[in-house]
């Protein structure tokens, strides 16, 4: 079947396979969309998934909301999940989309779940603190992401995306492919890039994760210099008992796009469990 782009009940953008397989909802990361899955939908669609992307609300074709905390953007999700019935339900979140999986979990349960995915993901807790010693995100650099971005979106967009891209300092995406990534940032509305930006800097998920019993994979390159692996990735998997471990050797944080053949063969070969 086509797939069918729809506004839910909430303003959010939708854009549903309709596939007879099991549902695999993407959650995209910060400042994008759900077309930054444009390497995963039709290898997902081609295994015979149904499959499900969207838009974060002030991202892409979404509305704005009326907040950017994670309890909010937890409870979009379970909206779309509700909406479209689904049931036996992957969710993929990378990077910022990682936190709405943890927060969902803890605030919704796991009744719709089959298996979740935590893809170059912020949990647990990104800001550094005396009680977060781990954090990879300090305070400072927290303040000069936020300053760069109210000073000069456009100038904030090409480093960023130049960052997210590459492996210290090589970009590993084509430069087409990079300002297709800034075209997505351009998009979202700057009270949602703001707060979203407060939200997945700021919110802790050392206790949501616990929560989760469903089968996990944490998938996350070992150059990734915008969500570090040793900070993020690797104490999600220590986190969450059972969950598998896929390390990306050179991938940097886009690296569902960089690497998107081993992002996908890792993928497909856990939802196939």
């Amino acid at each position: 079947m086509s797939d069918e782009n729809q506004k839910n009940g909430h303003n959010l953008h939708v854009v549903d396979s309709q596939g007879d397989g099991r549902p695999v909802v993407l959650i995209h990361g910060w400042p994008l969309s759900g077309a930054s899955w444009s390497e995963q939908v039709p290898a997902l669609k081609d295994a015979g998934y149904r499959v499900v992307t969207y838009d974060r609300r002030g991202f892409g074709q979404s509305d704005p909301g009326d907040g950017y905390g994670y309890d909010a953007l937890a409870d979009d999700l379970d909206n779309i999940l509700t909406d479209l019935d689904l049931s036996d339900v992957t969710l993929v979140g990378f990077s910022m989309g990682g936190g709405e999986i943890a927060r969902y979990v803890s605030r919704h349960g796991e009744d719709r779940l089959h298996s979740v995915v935590f893809a170059a993901a912020v949990p647990p807790y990104l800001l550094q603190s005396d009680d977060n010693p781990d954090g990879p995100l300090t305070v400072e650099a927290a303040g000069e992401m936020r300053a760069g971005l109210e000073q000069d979106r456009d100038a904030f967009f090409d480093e960023f995306t130049t960052a997210f891209f590459s492996a210290g300092d090589d970009l590993k995406v084509t430069e087409e492919q990079r300002q297709d990534a800034i075209t997505l940032a351009q998009q979202s509305d700057q009270e949602a890039a703001l707060g979203c930006m407060e939200a997945f800097g700021t919110t802790d998920f050392r206790e949501d994760l616990p929560k989760i019993t469903v089968p996990t994979l944490v998938i996350h390159g070992d150059s990734d210099g915008t969500v570090p692996f040793e900070g993020s990735g690797k104490r999600t998997h220590e986190a969450i008992e059972g969950s598998e471990l896929v390390v990306v050797e050179g991938g940097p944080h886009g690296l569902n796009v960089s690497h998107a053949d081993e992002f996908n063969r890792a993928l497909l070969a856990f939802l196939e469990k």
